[in-house]
């Protein structure tokens, strides 16, 4: 059976893709921009989303999110992929959930990072989109060489009398809260302090594809997806929730190599609860809710079905004890 019923209906999230040769049309123009990254869209994020809002209902207009695709870590050291906590269309729906439902997305390369701070600022966020305000974090850089920063866009700012706005370190249980921090804490399979940070449960979302069919064997059919090359999740076992259809589902989930049978590439496979529906082809979310234990090899089928059996039955209990999740899936 289902968790819970279906969502609410969310914000529809606009993208505006900037082309810099192209002028911007007069109805984009003027929102209060929230300026950042915004990878996993986390509690830190949401504070951002919020004194936008609040500085575009004192100006009589719209807040909007600025951010960059790629992550420009992807430009800079190619060989060193960030692990990105959200994917571009995810962060887009997760930006609309907290607030901000039209985003202007850059398309981030070696050009836009020569651009001189000032002309980032003046030329850009100024000139072409207008911005009749400006909310950015503390810890914001920009421009060639990064230097511009928090303390510039409010210089700029006062000069074209556009109020900025620049949010301090949110902390959260103590700690300052940022993508860093979560990244760390999936690295080491802390599934539930993310969820803190983030102020929901981690979630990924991919395409169901035909795998080597085995849980189907063991008693155990598994929703096979294969998660981004620069997913750094522990690998191991997990309580875990699946959207299917609009719905959250319990079920438990795997992501590693497959010790016991082939050691191959990292793999996400899940066991939805109580469901037999065909999910071939579909795209589903997983949001992680729990850390069970790390992944094993066993010597024997029978060995590994029977750790299958205890897993299941911790998952089952962790989940019964899991708030059902809401539309967006936000903790207290």
């Amino acid at each position: 059976m289902p968790s819970q019923a279906d969502e609410p209906s969310r914000p529809e999230p606009t993208a505006v893709v900037l082309d810099l040769e192209k002028p911007l049309p007069d109805a984009l123009r003027g929102a209060v921009l929230a300026l950042g990254n915004f990878d996993g869209v986390h509690r830190g994020h949401a504070e951002l989303a919020r004194r936008a809002a609040s500085l575009a209902a004192e100006l009589g207009t719209r807040p909007a999110a600025f951010t960059f695709e790629p992550h420009p870590r992807s430009i800079f050291r190619p060989e060193e992929p960030v692990f990105r906590l959200t994917s571009p269309q995810l962060k887009l729906e997760l930006l609309a959930d907290a607030g901000l439902p039209q985003v202007f997305v850059l398309p981030f390369d070696r050009e836009i990072a020569a651009l001189p701070a000032e002309s980032f600022v003046d030329d850009l966020l100024i000139g072409r989109l207008g911005a009749r305000g400006l909310v950015c974090g503390y810890d914001f850089h920009f421009g060639k060489g990064r230097t511009g920063s928090p303390e510039m866009l409010q210089a700029h700012g006062l000069a074209a009398d556009i109020p900025v706005s620049v949010v301090a370190p949110y902390s959260w249980q103590g700690e300052p809260v940022s993508s860093t921090l979560i990244r760390t804490a999936l690295e080491a399979g802390d599934v539930a302090r993310a969820a803190s940070f983030l102020g929901r449960p981690w979630q990924v979302r991919g395409l169901v594809a035909h795998g080597d069919k085995r849980g189907r064997e063991l008693g155990y059919p598994t929703a096979n997806m294969q998660l981004a090359r620069d997913c750094k999740l522990r690998h191991g076992i997990y309580a875990v929730r699946m959207k299917i259809d609009g719905v959250w589902h319990d079920g438990v989930a795997s992501f590693g190599r497959r010790p016991t049978f082939d050691d191959g590439a990292p793999r996400l496979e899940t066991f939805v609860f109580d469901f037999s529906g065909d999910l071939y082809g579909q795209r589903v979310d997983v949001a992680f809710v729990d850390w069970l234990r790390g992944e094993e090899k066993f010597d024997a089928l029978p060995a590994l079905i029977a750790q299958m059996d205890a897993d299941s039955a911790r998952a089952r209990d962790i989940l019964a004890k899991t708030p059902a999740f809401g539309a967006p899936p936000f903790l207290p």
